[in-house]
């Protein structure tokens, strides 16, 4: 039987799984772990990181791995890193399944910037900020003058949490009547967050263009030289399969 093992965490990566599970193929699914409750997919799933480059390709040797895909987060860049280079070692064939980013329509206000470090200087003094890019890019937002945060994130920061910022644990699908009421209550000024794509947050994106809010974009890190990707689940399936 043809062996998947499928880097997942992702909408994405759950709906591949669910395509090519009974279907003569036999997928494993690794999710990182730093999730404390996530949504897992069908079949057989393993949690915890493999120590690197090294550690996946010793991996996809020991379990005869026919096929990787890369279905993690489209910030997840050390792990498609390690990923391409375990492939290449090992001459097991790699694809990364990305869903789409965002693109700017009528009515938005973007401003696209590479690096959260680049967002943050984005920020005037004073600014209440909308802030969704994750718990762990919180450090880089804090201690700016004049900077109050309004963080939301699946899972709490680690502590210490400044004062000036306040944090809200939730998880999508969101909605564009909650999200409005969210920057209204709390009297927001901008939008800082990732190009993650895909229709879990984009309410968002929506609510801050009828509010005119500014969207302070970040854009996605380059995928490896000669990688090659598709954008759907189907796609990925009908390439897993062989």
């Amino acid at each position: 039987m043809r062996r998947v093992l499928i880097l997942g965490g992702t909408a994405e990566a759950r709906a591949l799984a669910a395509e090519l599970s009974g279907g003569g193929v036999h997928v494993v699914s690794s999710l990182a772990g730093r999730v404390s409750n996530p949504r897992l997919p069908v079949g057989e799933v393993r949690k915890g990181g493999f120590g690197g480059a090294d550690g996946l390709a010793a991996w996809l040797a020991a379990e005869r791995i026919d096929a990787l895909v890369d279905a993690t987060h489209p910030f997840a860049a050390r792990m498609t890193a390690s990923a391409t280079e375990a492939a290449a070692r090992t001459g097991v064939p790699l694809l990364v399944l990305r869903r789409p980013g965002w693109r700017e329509g009528p009515g938005d206000t973007w401003r696209r910037v590479p690096s959260l470090h680049a967002a943050a200087a984005q920020l005037g003094d004073p600014v209440r900020v909308f802030l969704t890019t994750g718990r762990r890019s919180l450090p880089v937002f804090t201690g700016l003058a004049g900077v109050w945060l309004l963080a939301r994130s699946v899972d709490p920061p680690e502590p210490p949490v400044p004062d000036n910022v306040h944090v809200l644990l939730d998880r999508g699908p969101y909605t564009v009547e909650g999200e409005r009421a969210l920057i209204r209550e709390h009297r927001l000024d901008v939008l800082v967050t990732k190009d993650s794509g895909g229709p879990m947050t984009t309410a968002k994106l929506v609510a801050a263009r009828e509010l005119g809010l500014p969207v302070i974009m970040v854009d996605r890190p380059p995928l490896p030289t000669g990688v090659r990707l598709v954008e759907t689940a189907a796609e990925a399936a009908a390439w897993a399969q062989g």
